[in-house]
């Protein structure tokens, strides 16, 4: 860590403890700031691994006294903050123990032609994280996310994301027009209509596009596809879950690949 030591936080009403309180726990406060919460060791390596430096981290004193020391030097300012004091920082359970403020990247635009996923008003942080998750796993290096979705930096999304934000080319807050930019087929998903999906012939690269938990796709969204499929499911359950039908139609466009 620096040189000069970390700065310990004993008080609640530490002004810096404040301002970490808000970012932590705003759904959408990065958006404002242009920073983001990351907590807990695993995404916190996440985050190094993809050359992502800190602007601070911040150590429970029981983690510091343990293992702070022991962690790579990543830059930035380190505080230390009393044990009774680090769970008003944390969303978990059980929490963290340490965490990373990072600063966000610059807004960028749409990336035209390359394998995408469009997030249409998805409202469950879970599931966009897990759908982020999905995206980097099968190949799939950017993610859209229109107007009304979970907000992507939030730290729910981060924590279900698992470090994949930081290898994915994020834009929110989009509208339905920006997928012009696009230049690659949008395939929609549906639990009722279109070709199956263990059938069809997926183009690549091509744009998922995956909609509200409970009413789907926008008919905006779902007019711009160039196809439909749906997942085959022969144990008769109205619709699977947003998450899981992602994972199964990415695979299948990664399988696809490899053949």
């Amino acid at each position: 860590m620096t040189a000069t030591g970390p700065q310990f936080i004993t008080s609640a009403g530490n002004a810096l403890l404040k301002d970490l309180r808000r970012l932590a726990q705003d759904s959408t406060g990065y958006r404002r700031q242009g920073r983001a919460w990351l907590e807990g060791d695993h995404l916190c390596r996440a985050a190094l691994a993809r050359s992502v430096v800190p602007t601070l981290t911040v150590f429970s004193q029981s983690m510091w006294e343990e293992a702070g020391q022991q962690w790579p030097d990543p830059g930035g300012r380190t505080v230390v903050v009393a044990d009774a004091l680090f769970p008003s920082l944390s969303g978990l359970e059980s929490p963290g123990r340490m965490g990373f403020v990072i600063a966000l990247p610059a807004a960028a635009p749409v990336r035209p032609g390359v394998p995408s996923v469009i997030l249409d008003r998805l409202q469950d942080a879970g599931n966009v994280g897990a759908i982020l998750r999905c995206a980097a796993a099968f190949g799939f290096s950017q993610v859209l996310a229109l107007k009304g979705t979970a907000a992507l930096w939030s730290p729910k999304v981060l924590r279900a994301g698992m470090g994949a934000h930081f290898g994915l080319h994020l834009v929110e807050g989009l509208e339905a027009s920006a997928l012009e930019a696009l230049r690659v087929p949008i395939v929609a998903t549906s639990s009722h209509a279109g070709e199956w999906l263990h059938r069809a012939v997926l183009p690549w690269p091509c744009a998922w596009a995956f909609g509200h938990e409970g009413r789907g796709l926008g008919e905006e969204i779902a007019s711009r596809a160039g196809a439909a499929v749906r997942i085959v499911q022969p144990g008769g359950e109205e619709s699977l879950n947003v998450a899981a039908a992602a994972a199964i139609c990415l695979h299948a466009s990664a399988a696809a690949q490899s053949r």
